[in-house]
């Protein structure tokens, strides 16, 4: 990325199921949903949203292999988006164990995401 223009912070839980997919779809979807960025097609060249760059950075607790990134970065509308997996996140108990929630365990998996914006 030649210029990041915005960066992004955010968290996802999956309380039941330790599906670290959807904490991380959680996590990306927590750092974008509350922001508008009505000014990037100007400071983006060409004014093409499709020169956009997003980099996705995650920090995982466990299961990095099983991270489905094609819906991660389904999430993101226009540009190019690449996914940068880390140790890190938390793994925590959730309390309870919920078979019909499909849970292998009593954990749940926090990640933590930032997303940064630019060209």
């Amino acid at each position: 990325m030649e210029q990041i223009l915005f960066i992004q912070t955010g968290f996802g839980v999956d309380v039941h199921g330790q599906n670290i997919t959807k904490a991380a779809e959680r996590a990306v979807r927590n750092a974008i949903f509350t922001n508008s960025m009505p000014g990037i097609q100007g400071l983006l060249p060409d004014g093409d949203l499709q020169n956009m760059v997003v980099n996705i950075k995650l920090a995982l607790p466990c299961d990095a292999d099983k991270l489905d990134e094609d819906t991660i970065r389904a999430i993101i509308p226009y540009g190019t988006v690449t996914i940068e997996k880390m140790a890190g996140g938390m793994m925590t108990t959730s309390g309870i164990f919920l078979e019909d929630k499909e849970d292998k365990n009593d954990l749940m998996y926090i990640v933590n995401a930032s997303v940064e914006t630019g060209y």
